[in-house]
Parts: C-alpha cells; structure tokens; sequence
C-alpha cells in the first residue's frame, strides 16, 4: 500500500534528513520525500498498519529535524 502525506518543512536538506529517518522505520518499505511539492510518499511493509507505521515515521523524523511536521 502506498500512501501521500503533506508535509512541513524548511529546507531541503532538512527534507534528505526526514526521507532516511522514514526510511529507516519498521513497516516501511520505501519513502520519498519531495521538497518541491512539501509531500512524503510512503510504501508500506506487506501486513503494516499505516497509522502505527506513520507515527513511528513522525517520532523518528523528529528525532533528525524537530520542527518537521507531516499531516496525517
């Protein structure tokens, strides 16, 4: 399953940090994260809860840039 989430963020850089934090998250499979479109597109893990999954997604992209945000 592949789902589309707005997103806040400053800058693009920030944005590269926020993708490899969603990567790096239990359940996803891939996630792109695009500056331009202020969008992260997310490909769940076969079985994974997307509403589980995202909020890990969000504590972990705080942890690199704490004023990201990604609607739900």
């Amino acid at each position: 399953m592949k789902k589309t989430y707005k997103i806040d963020v400053d800058c693009a850089n920030c944005a590269n940090k926020m993708e490899e934090a969603a990567n790096r998250t239990e359940g996803v499979s891939e996630a792109v994260v695009n500056f331009m479109t202020l969008k992260m597109s997310v490909s769940f893990a076969e079985g994974a809860d997307p509403k589980e999954v995202m909020s890990r997604v969000l504590a972990n992209c705080k942890k690199v840039e704490s004023d990201c945000e990604i609607f739900l």
